[in-house]
């Protein structure tokens, strides 16, 4: 057995091609998890892919620290993020539940999807808690076997390596679970796709096809590694990959900014800035249910606020991110919602309804109502209703 010191000397420090790229995309991710962070709400789809990627970052730190010898100097940490392996999945599937069915996320609701990273961790304490001699022998064992291993006491307690030893296993079927409950979302997101808004740039389920996609080329890049490597040797290769899609998801994010509109400097910052009213008049001028006059246009609102139809048209969308037509769809949507459920306009049909916030026809008023709740007027009825009776 050699001591201590001199195995830790024997360590060798590298740094290749391979670390550098999985360093680039763990700075990267992080520094996108903190723009997630600051720019979007809690409750938002958004907010939890931030949170997909910090698990993410973390995880693919540990593997760096361990694939370039850095592990040596912190071995406190060594092994420490398995448990967070185990949340990557969890975070990404409710990152695309949110997404695609615009319900929010609620650990209240949601936490035995939680128990199986919390469960592992709990059977692992013995190991955090171990002296930092069994944490050298462990790295050893993963990354450098052929340097030997350090004495340890008799009496330290390895049960803990019943579940360690099958944690390969745990993680393929961690993964090829929520695979399959993303696919199933997906699924059923794709019979209702014509409810994503034409308007926005960014198809949601285009998005999370390709999310799922990712996903399914990770687990099989993990397979590959388990067939090909007994230790932890072949994990940088999982590592570089996680770096070519945070890249990718990078440029899919710049891609999408509005930085490079025309109008981010031109129209919001000089025209808007010039002009006589505000968003707040055309706010104020629909607080008297003038949307619901099924003969309202775009020339109209800017007579009445004596404006052009082109100025009007900029201000809703620098405010709303909607073109005029589904900013006063959206609002009659809103009215039509209560009155489905009024006890006072029950002698009305759905279409009636519909009629009395604006729209002309059926399909009409049937395609708006799925755009902007994500449902048909009747399935929403039956689903308040459920509500009201549970």
């Amino acid at each position: 057995m050699e001591s201590f010191q001199n195995l830790i000397d024997l360590i060798p420090v590298r740094y290749d091609l391979s670390s550098h790229i999985m360093l680039l995309g763990i700075v990267q991710g992080l520094f996108l998890s903190l723009v997630i962070f600051f720019r979007t709400k809690r409750d938002s789809a958004i907010y939890l892919f931030g949170w997909a990627l910090l698990v993410q970052c973390l995880v693919f730190a540990d593997i760096y620290l361990c694939y370039t010898g850095l592990m040596k100097y912190m071995l406190h940490f060594n092994d420490s993020t398995e448990a967070l392996v185990l949340l990557i999945t969890p975070t990404l599937y409710f990152f695309l539940y949110t997404l695609l069915t615009k319900k929010s996320f609620a650990l209240k609701r949601h936490w035995p999807h939680f128990i199986l990273p919390l469960v592992y961790g709990l059977t692992q304490i013995n190991f955090y808690l171990s002296p930092i001699e069994v944490k050298l022998n462990a790295y050893l064992g993963a990354y450098h076997r052929d340097l030997g291993f350090v004495e340890v006491p008799d009496t330290i307690d390895y049960s803990y390596h019943f579940i360690k030893d099958r944690f390969r296993w745990i993680l393929l079927f961690n993964f090829t679970f929520y695979l399959f409950l993303s696919s199933r979302l997906l699924l059923r997101a794709g019979r209702e796709k014509g409810i994503a808004q034409k308007s926005v740039k960014v198809d949601k389920y285009t998005f999370s096809k390709n999310a799922i996609g990712v996903l399914t080329v990770l687990l099989a890049s993990i397979l590959w590694v388990f067939l090909n490597y007994d230790d932890d040797g072949g994990d940088h290769y999982i590592g570089i990959l996680q770096t070519v899609v945070i890249f990718i998801t990078s440029f899919f994010i710049l891609s999408e900014s509005r930085f490079f509109e025309k109008s981010w400097i031109a129209d919001k910052y000089e025209t808007l800035a010039s002009t006589t009213i505000q968003f707040a008049d055309i706010e104020a001028l629909m607080e008297e249910d003038y949307y619901c006059n099924s003969g309202i246009s775009l020339k109209d609102v800017a007579e009445k606020l004596n404006v052009s139809p082109n100025l009007v048209s900029k201000l809703i969308n620098s405010e709303t991110g909607m073109n005029f037509n589904d900013f006063i769809n959206q609002k009659r949507i809103g009215v039509a919602k209560i009155r489905l459920l009024d006890q006072n306009y029950g002698h009305l049909t759905v279409e009636a309804i519909g009629n009395t916030v604006g729209f002309n026809s059926k399909s009409v008023f049937y395609n708006a109502f799925k755009k902007h709740v994500g449902q048909s007027p009747s399935n929403f009825i039956k689903q308040q209703m459920a509500k009201n009776i549970a």
